[in-house]
C-alpha cells in the first residue's frame, strides 16, 4: 500500500498526539486539526485518504463534520469516529447510518483495531476502484447489448 494521508481531529492534544504517533508508525502521512472548522478546511486543501475524528469538537461538531465529508465525497473517504462521550450502540448506529461514518470506536480505543479498521477501509476503497471497468468499455458493452436488442426486435 502506498503511503496514505490521514486527517486526525481531536480537541485534546494528548489524544491527538497519541493517534498521530500511532498512524505515523504505520507509515501514514498525518495531518491534524483541533476543531471541526479547521479540520474541514484542511480536508478540502489536503484531500486525505481517511479521517479519524473525535465526536466532540469545537466550531463544527464531529457528527456534522462526518456528514459534510461523507456528502462531499459521496462516501469515498472513510470517516472513523473515536469518542469518549457518546457511548452505546444507539450512538454508533446513528453515526454509521445517519452521518455516514465508516466505523465508530469508544475511548479508550483499542489502537490495533483502530489502525486495522482504517487500513481495511482504505484497501476496500482501492479494490473497488481496481474492479470497476473504465467508461469506454461500459459504453461499448451497452452499445453492443442495445445493438443486439435492436437487431432482435427487427427480426420479430
Amino acid at each position: 500500500m502506498t503511503e496514505k494521508k490521514i486527517l486526525i481531529v481531536d480537541y485534546d492534544n494528548a489524544s491527538l498526539e497519541l493517534l498521530s504517533q500511532l498512524f505515523r508508525s504505520h507509515r501514514f502521512e498525518v495531518i491534524t486539526a483541533t476543531d471541526g472548522l479547521t479540520a474541514f478546511e484542511k480536508f478540502k486543501e489536503e484531500k486525505p485518504d481517511a479521517v479519524v475524528l473525535e465526536a466532540i469538537l469545537p466550531k463544527i461538531h464531529g457528527f456534522d463534520l462526518t456528514k459534510r465529508i461523507s456528502e462531499e465525497t459521496h462516501g469515498r473517504v472513510p470517516v472513523v469516529i473515536v469518542t469518549g462521550l457518546y457511548r452505546g450502540p444507539q450512538y454508533r448506529s446513528e453515526a454509521l447510518s445517519s452521518f455516514g461514518a465508516s466505523d465508530y470506536f469508544e475511548k479508550p480505543v483499542d489502537k490495533e483495531k483502530l489502525v486495522r479498521s482504517v487500513i481495511n477501509l482504505l484497501s476496500e476503497e482501492e479494490e473497488i476502484e481496481e474492479d470497476l471497468p473504465d467508461m469506454d468499455s461500459v459504453m461499448r458493452s451497452l452499445a453492443e447489448r442495445l445493438g443486439l436488442e435492436a437487431m432482435r426486435e427487427n427480426q420479430d
